[in-house]
């Protein structure tokens, strides 16, 4: 059975439509200009209003990081999601070609805002919390996917994938320095799994 997820979205409530368009500009901040340009003020001006009015919204900057955690756990929540109900159990390709494909990481500037994520987990334990609960959920999947293929050593070879997915960015996502070889690049990884697949059989 899978986690859900819910270690830092159930200390959040649910946001309204303008703590949501707040968080979105939280995630542009940081994805532009770093985790340490994250602070009441600049988010205040990014979000033109004054500071007292922010508040009202995020009280602290504790509150703030807490629903910033809480609303990119959302994204990826319902990106996972949508490969859980596609009916069969997905295939250890389809969880592969998903976590690729990160739809979730559009909106959220995945390619530079996860490597903030990773240094302000350092700092931030809302933010460590988030990132073993994203991570958690996608090892689930790929562990169950090798597991009904049969492999002997699923939780290994799930963290091995995981690595290679996520390291993936840092080297041909979106803005990355190869982003031009990205699909040969994907292709090569999904050859992998494939191959593994069929040595499994």
């Amino acid at each position: 059975m899978s986690p859900d997820m819910s270690t830092v979205t159930r200390q959040a409530t649910t946001p309204t439509e303008r703590q949501r368009e707040i968080l979105g500009l939280a995630v542009d901040l940081v994805a532009e200009h770093g985790y340490a340009a994250l602070t009441m003020r600049a988010l205040a001006r990014a979000s033109g209003m004054k500071l007292g009015a922010l508040q009202y919204h995020f009280r602290t900057s504790e509150a703030l990081l807490r629903a910033l955690a809480a609303y990119i756990a959302e994204a990826y929540r319902a990106s996972f999601g949508t490969l859980r109900t596609a009916g069969d159990p997905p295939t250890l390709r389809a969880v592969v070609d998903h976590l690729f494909d990160d739809a979730a990481g559009e909106t959220l500037h995945s390619d530079r805002l996860w490597p903030q994520l990773w240094a302000m987990a350092r700092v931030e334990p809302v933010m460590r919390e988030l990132l073993e609960d994203i991570h958690r959920e996608y090892l689930a999947m790929l562990e169950e996917a090798l597991e009904r293929a049969g492999r002997t050593a699923p939780r290994a070879e799930a963290l091995a994938l995981m690595a290679l997915v996520e390291g993936s960015t840092l080297f041909v996502g979106r803005e990355a320095p190869w982003a031009a070889d990205a699909e040969a690049v994907r292709e090569v990884l999904l050859r992998l799994v494939d191959d593994e697949a069929r040595r499994g059989q």
